[in-house]
C-alpha cells in the first residue's frame, strides 16, 4: 500500500471521528485532495487510492493536468481567480471556491453562457479581516449576493474562507464559526474551510468541504 493510501485511511477515519464526535454525518463531508505543487503521477496514484475530488490553485497548472486526466475527478479551483483565467476555468473547474468580486462574477458568467454551463461557485468571505487575504468582508455578503442574482450561468453554492496559520489550531475557530453563522442566517449548502492543520476544528464548527494537501501528500520535496 502506498504511502498516500495510507494517509487517506487515516485522515478518512479522523474526519469520521470528529464528525460522529460533533453529531454530523461523514459521509456528507467532502474531502479536496489539494493537488497543487504535485506533478500528474502523483494525482494518479491519490486517484487510484480513492480520491474523487482535487483542488488547484492556478488555471494553468489545472489545465496542463485536465489535459491528462480529464474528468475521473471532481476539479475545484480553490486559489484566487484573476479575470482572464475565467474562461479556461469555466472550461475544467466543477466548482470554483474563491469568487470574491462582480467583475470575476460577470468574467465567470460571460464564459459560462458561451458552453452552455451553469458554473457552480463559492464565495469567499475573509473571515480573519487579515488585510493579505483574498475575499469580500462579512458585512458586504449579503449586497454582493443581491448583485448576483442577475447572472443566470452563476449557481452559488456555498461559502469558503482561509483561516491564519496557527501554532493552536483552536484559535481557528473563530473565523470557522464566523462563516458558519453566515450560512445559517442566508441558508448556505456548502462551507469549504480547514486545511490540513486545522480541518478538525473546521468539521466542528460544520464544514462540509474541507481542503487537504500536506497531510495526503506529505511536502512537495518528497516527490523530487
Amino acid at each position: 500500500m502506498s504511502d498516500i493510501s495510507k494517509n487517506l485511511i487515516k485522515v478518512r477515519e479522523d474526519i469520521r471521528k470528529t464528525a460522529v464526535k460533533a453529531n454530523r454525518d461523514p459521509d456528507l463531508i467532502k474531502l479536496v485532495a489539494v493537488t497543487k505543487t504535485f506533478p500528474v503521477e502523483v494525482i494518479i496514484e491519490a486517484i487510484e487510492a480513492g480520491v474523487r475530488a482535487i483542488g488547484e490553485n492556478r488555471v494553468q497548472d489545472a489545465y496542463q493536468k485536465y489535459k491528462v486526466i480529464g474528468n475521473k475527478v471532481e476539479w475545484h479551483l480553490i486559489g484566487h481567480l484573476q479575470r482572464n483565467k475565467a474562461k479556461r476555468a469555466v472550461e475544467i473547474f466543477d466548482l470554483i471556491h474563491s469568487v470574491d468580486s462582480l467583475r470575476i462574477a460577470e468574467e465567470i458568467n460571460k464564459h459560462a453562457l458561451r458552453i452552455n454551463k451553469i458554473q457552480d461557485i463559492l464565495i469567499q468571505v475573509n473571515t480573519s479581516g487579515e488585510v493579505s487575504k483574498f475575499g469580500i468582508s462579512p458585512n458586504h455578503l449579503r449586497g454582493f449576493l443581491n448583485e448576483l442574482v442577475g447572472f443566470e450561468n452563476i449557481r452559488v453554492r456555498g461559502l469558503m474562507t482561509i483561516a491564519p496559520i496557527k501554532d493552536d489550531p483552536e484559535d481557528t475557530r473563530p473565523c470557522f464559526r464566523a462563516l458558519r453563522r453566515l450560512a445559517d442566517d442566508i441558508g448556505m449548502e456548502y462551507l469549504s474551510m480547514g486545511m490540513s492543520g486545522d480541518f478538525n476544528v473546521a468539521i466542528k464548527e460544520g464544514s462540509n468541504i474541507v481542503r487537504l494537501g500536506t497531510i495526503l501528500f506529505g511536502p512537495r520535496e518528497s516527490h523530487g
